[in-house]
């Protein structure tokens, strides 16, 4: 009777065992899929920064006096507003 415990327990801690192991390998194969996913992510990230700044770039090339003129319009709205906002206290 002991011997027949002794083997379902170490037959069940082999299967445990099994188990644990195929988690730990679902586990570290999905770990290593998301990080690659970020890395894609983040280089897809850094590539449309690149070219967004290149369009701008180009813009103000084209546009010099609208860009001027823009920047000067917006920068006079943000300073109404902080000074709206600071005199409202």
């Amino acid at each position: 009777m002991t011997e027949a415990v002794l083997d379902k327990t170490s037959e069940q801690l082999a299967d445990s065992a099994r188990k644990i192991s195929r988690a730990t390998t679902a586990f570290v194969d999905a770990m290593d899929e998301s990080i690659e996913t970020m890395k894609h992510a983040a280089k897809r990230g850094g590539d449309a920064v690149e070219e967004f700044m290149e369009e701008n770039t180009q813009r103000v090339k084209r546009h010099p006096v609208e860009t001027v003129v823009t920047a000067f319009a917006g920068g006079f709205l943000l300073g109404g507003l902080v000074s709206w906002l600071v005199r409202r206290r």
